[in-house]
């Protein structure tokens, strides 16, 4: 009697867990989306119940992931173009712009830069310049672009930037980031950059943190805006629709826009 009790007990505990697993939400999202994908994952939480695990890095690496197996139910990338090619490739459903965000220069202590003297400073031999892994994390990308609207104004300034940039975050070989702390202010209050070109959000959680830093808006002809793009991939449960929704709501697009971001669907 005793083992037969045994074996109910442990099935109940495993169908306990299963049910568990099922009212589970696997999110992939962007680095720079960490701390407000962590609190809407808490409202969310609270609202209905179900719980939501977050994997968080370069979009383009977390895209390569799910491409090679591993389980998602939504992906909310720092750009359209990574969710694009899952939607596209019949992996996920069509993809809905859920935020925008902006390149920013996060500017060490003495360096002297302002938005009128940026492309001066960038081109400065002696300015240490760091940027994101191009076509792992799309920050990176953005950079190439304003790089290529500073050619415009500066020919040459294109190759000139793309020779000098430090690609120091969000390569599939770049140190991980510190724990509970801006990668972007570590790097700049270390040295390691005297500007890095980063999400304003990024730029802005690292002068919080590291308050001798400067955050430098870009002027309008070198502004490059950046469209995050989400999708719920093939085979999720239901409750990815449910937080995609989430994410889309009023209460969701409040949060976002709390954080820095610009949000795209408040009523």
């Amino acid at each position: 009697m005793n083992s037969v009790r045994a074996i109910v007990l442990v099935m109940l505990a495993a169908m306990a867990s299963a049910s568990q697993a099922q009212e589970t939400v696997r999110l992939y999202a962007a680095g720079s989306l960490r701390a407000v994908m962590t609190e809407m994952a808490t409202a969310f939480t609270k609202g209905s119940g179900v719980g939501v695990t977050g994997e968080y890095g370069a979009s383009g690496l977390l895209y390569e992931r799910i491409v090679k197996g591993e389980r998602a139910d939504v992906f909310a990338s720092a750009n359209m173009e990574h969710p694009g090619a899952l939607a596209q490739g019949g992996r996920g459903a069509p993809v809905v712009m859920f935020a925008r965000n902006r390149l920013c220069a996060l500017v060490g202590p003495g360096q002297g830069v302002s938005s009128g003297s940026l492309l001066d400073r960038l081109l400065d031999a002696s300015v240490k310049l760091g940027i994101s892994t191009p076509k792992a994390d799309p920050a990176g990308d953005y950079a190439v672009q304003l790089f290529e609207k500073a050619d415009k104004l500066r020919p040459g300034a294109f190759a000139a930037l793309m020779a000098k940039a430090l690609k120091l975050t969000g390569g599939a070989d770049s140190p991980p980031p510190p724990a509970n702390r801006s990668a972007y202010g570590v790097l700049v209050a270390g040295r390691k950059a005297d500007v890095f070109l980063t999400y304003c959000t990024n730029a802005e959680q690292a002068r919080r943190e590291e308050p001798s830093l400067e955050v430098v808006s870009v002027p309008e002809n070198l502004a490059v805006g950046a469209n995050y793009g989400m999708t719920t991939i093939d085979g999720a449960g239901p409750h990815a629709a449910r937080f995609a929704l989430f994410v889309m709501s009023g209460t969701g697009q409040a949060i976002l826009a709390r954080h820095g971001f610009s949000a795209v669907a408040v009523p």
